[in-house]
């Protein structure tokens, strides 16, 4: 292992999150986050996902669309979530704006009474599957919180099935509070979320050939909204070692 992928590998354990420079291709991308897990398939079944607006998409809180996507992990609803998620930017948006922002999920929980963190921990949630091809799972019943059998914790959340009970949900999406996965205390622990991310999250604007690499398992993350349509990142998902 170089130094600079130990300094890399060290960054990832202590804040959750690093960026890797000089990046260029593909090809190079795959090879430097393979140092890191496994490229694995993502909901499409490619080991590539464009992060790019297109039209059709101008109403949702969506990757293909220019609007916020607001906190969350990612593949909640698969067993387990992609370890780490990398986002390989192409071509920066020139607008001000496309930040991914990026907050501490165990920080989050931290801030939360013991009661609720016993929700958290107990209550199981049915995290809905959001599969094209067949990979992955169609779905699950987990705690947002899930010890697994090597001591670590896997954090699962959504904003948007806490809130609107789908994933991409429109942008004017007002569904009975009663009929979201934790109800009522789901609506309340989402606005929470949102101003712990609002307090500290990390704001980074990609810089083009640069891939930034977080634990997904632990980060809760999200996206601006921009303007500049030319936007364009390569998103990876990274499975564990075996």
């Amino acid at each position: 292992m170089t130094a600079a992928v130990r300094h890399h590998a060290q960054e990832l354990v202590e804040q959750g999150y690093t960026l890797i420079d000089g990046i260029r291709t593909d090809e190079e991308a795959a090879e430097a986050l393979g140092r890191f897990g496994p490229v694995m398939p993502q909901y499409d079944g490619r080991l590539r996902y464009q992060v790019k607006a297109v039209p059709g998409y101008e109403n949702r809180r969506y990757s293909k669309s220019t609007n916020t996507i607001l906190v969350h992990t990612e593949a909640p609803g698969w067993d387990p979530p992609p370890r780490h998620l990398a986002l390989h930017c192409r071509v920066q948006a020139t607008c001000g704006s496309g930040h991914t922002g990026l907050a501490d999920g165990r920080a989050f929980l931290a801030t939360l009474d013991d009661e609720t963190r016993r929700v958290l921990y107990e209550r199981q949630v049915d995290w809905l599957g959001h599969n094209i091809s067949g990979v992955g799972t169609a779905g699950l019943r987990r705690p947002s919180v899930e010890r697994t059998a090597d001591g670590r914790e896997v954090i699962r959340f959504s904003y948007n099935l806490f809130t609107a009970g789908d994933y991409d949900p429109p942008l004017d999406a007002a569904p009975d509070p009663e009929s979201l996965p934790l109800g009522r205390l789901g609506l309340e622990l989402a606005e929470r979320a949102m101003e712990f991310f609002r307090d500290h999250r990390v704001s980074v604007l990609i810089p083009e050939d640069a891939v930034l690499i977080w634990d997904n398992q632990r980060m809760m993350h999200a996206r601006s909204e921009y303007r500049d349509t030319r936007r364009h990142l390569t998103r990876y998902w990274l499975g564990e070692h075996g």
